[in-house]
């Protein structure tokens, strides 16, 4: 059985980045919920709230023999603006938050060594606000929320804000897309 790693990763909302990284080759899973709060198991309406902490996030299993973990993080400063705090487009607030979580010390590096080089490449005009943090927990979202493009690609939302992603990522990275 292939080696997988587990990275979780915050870039606005998660049906986005969810139906982006299920394109890409090596990647096994991934999955919609809620990391870095203090509340435990929340739902949608209580991380809306933003009362609880936590960030929309996917949980990204991957084999890293396949794809490595600094094309995970180029594929995901990529597909987001990650200069803003607590925003994404018209999606605002700190559920919304740039936040990478990592889940070892070599993620943490990585990323580290990735936003440093990201900010000193005068790619964006302001400086990342990306949030690098151990990763502490994560709670899936509901059901609705797994696959939500996939299911729901038709809907206004998916059409206005959720195709550009993935056609932006399928432009860019076509040689990293699964056959």
């Amino acid at each position: 059985m292939a080696k997988t790693e587990i990275i979780t990763l915050g870039a606005g909302c998660f049906w986005c980045i969810e139906a982006v990284f299920n394109r890409l080759e090596g990647v096994h899973a991934v999955r919609s919920g809620f990391s870095g709060g203090h509340v435990i198991n929340p739902s949608y309406r209580e991380v809306c709230g933003k009362k609880t902490g936590h960030a929309e996030v996917v949980e990204i299993e991957f084999d890293p023999e396949i794809i490595k973990i600094a094309e995970v993080f180029e594929i995901f400063w990529s597909m987001h603006d990650p200069t803003t705090i607590n925003r994404q487009g018209n999606d605002i607030g700190p559920h919304y938050r740039s936040v990478i979580f990592y889940h070892n010390e070599n993620q943490r590096k990585i990323a580290e060594e990735y936003k440093v080089a990201l900010n000193n490449s005068g790619v964006f005009n302001n400086p990342i606000v990306t949030e690098i943090t151990k990763w502490i927990n994560f709670f899936p979202a509901e059901n609705y929320h797994q696959d939500y493009f996939e299911l729901n690609g038709t809907e206004p939302y998916c059409q206005f804000v959720v195709r550009p992603k993935i056609e932006k990522f399928e432009k860019n990275f076509s040689n990293k897309l699964r056959d």
